[in-house]
């Protein structure tokens, strides 16, 4: 059992039986009691989505770990403000991601928008992802979401602010070490595929192959390429400042 009386929750959005989520919430035991909301099946790039127009469902599967047939954002909500009402959450971490969740990808995420809710709701948050999509090294992820948890309990995170990690998949003492990036930018090629089922109607599968990153000195996706984890700051405030004084110039 971790420190007395410190409460963290735990999400994802690979689902509340994924490896990644198991490897987090065992490794946070040593700091806090950990609840898992998560959940009940992969949902991935489910991006910032709250479920309004249905009533969700919720089992407890084992001593605090609990399935919602909802979105990562919805797992974070109810998890605050249902199953935990009451108690004071010290920390949400989600994750551990199966992939990378760097530069443009945090949008559409599910596992940073798990974050981006606790944030909202005043609960430090931290987004953990390994970047690959094979041969998970979920062990790797483990220890280093510790290390920052760690540090994140200990010293804070600024106001309206969650932690983005990204993990090399190799072993922990083969990772160069932790830089604290920002943003980088992926390009991707095309993004709609359009194909045809055995009754000759479309249909279209959303994706493309990623095929170079632009570059961004100090970003996210550089840290990885040079083989360190890359934490990135991520403000809610989406407000482009510089742009906020050029248009109050503007003639209205």
């Amino acid at each position: 059992m971790g420190e007395d009386g410190r409460v963290i929750l735990v999400s994802n959005d690979d689902g509340v039986r994924s490896e990644g989520i198991e490897a987090l919430a065992d490794v946070l035991k040593d700091l806090g009691t950990v609840y898992v909301v998560a959940p009940d099946r992969e949902r991935s790039a489910a991006s910032h989505s709250l479920s309004l127009a249905h009533p969700l469902r919720v089992e407890k599967i084992s001593p605090r770990v609990y399935s919602v047939d909802g979105t990562p954002t919805d797992c974070v909500n109810l998890g605050v403000n249902g199953i935990l009402r009451g108690k004071t959450i010290d920390l949400l971490v989600s994750g551990i991601n199966k992939g990378a969740n760097l530069g443009d990808d945090i949008t559409y995420s599910g596992t940073v928008s798990a974050a981006m809710e606790g944030t909202l709701l005043g609960v430090p948050s931290i987004a953990v992802s390994l970047v690959t999509r094979s041969r998970f090294r979920f062990d790797t992820a483990a220890a280093v979401a510790a290390d920052v948890a760690r540090k994140v309990m200990k010293r804070g995170i600024p106001d309206d602010t969650l932690l983005n990690v990204n993990v090399p998949n190799a072993p922990r003492e083969e990772i160069k070490g932790v830089r604290v990036t920002r943003m980088g930018k992926r390009v991707y090629g095309d993004m709609i595929v359009e194909k045809r089922d055995p009754r000759g109607r479309k249909y279209y599968w959303i994706g493309g192959d990623h095929l170079h990153s632009e570059d961004v000195p100090g970003s996210d996706l550089e840290a990885i390429e040079d083989g360190f984890v890359s934490i990135t700051p991520i403000h809610l405030d989406l407000t482009n400042y510089a742009a906020l004084r050029a248009l109050r110039k503007w003639t209205w």
